[in-house]
């Protein structure tokens, strides 16, 4: 969870500084979603290629966001990621 962003879709129930809509991405290969941008953080899940990702923010070389297939929100290198066709 973050305090300064929220997915806009909870607008009407959570209170953040700025709100972002889920752009829709696909993870292109294996990779742990994890509690914090650090490497060693924990790990949430473990996402497989193919598997949905709803992207809301990037910062530098890490994405933030939500695993649908879990419903777990965390953090994934961005480089894993890519737009759905």
């Amino acid at each position: 969870m973050r305090s300064d962003l929220a997915d806009v879709r909870l607008a009407d129930q959570v209170f953040a500084p700025h709100y972002a809509a889920p752009q829709p991405r696909r993870v292109k290969t294996s990779v742990d979603l994890r509690t914090s941008r650090a490497a060693d953080s924990a790990v949430l899940a473990t996402l497989s290629p193919g598997d949905a990702f709803e992207l809301l923010d990037v910062t530098g070389e890490t994405a933030w966001g939500i695993a649908p297939s879990t419903g777990f929100v965390g953090y994934v290198p961005a480089s894993t990621l890519e737009e759905q066709p």
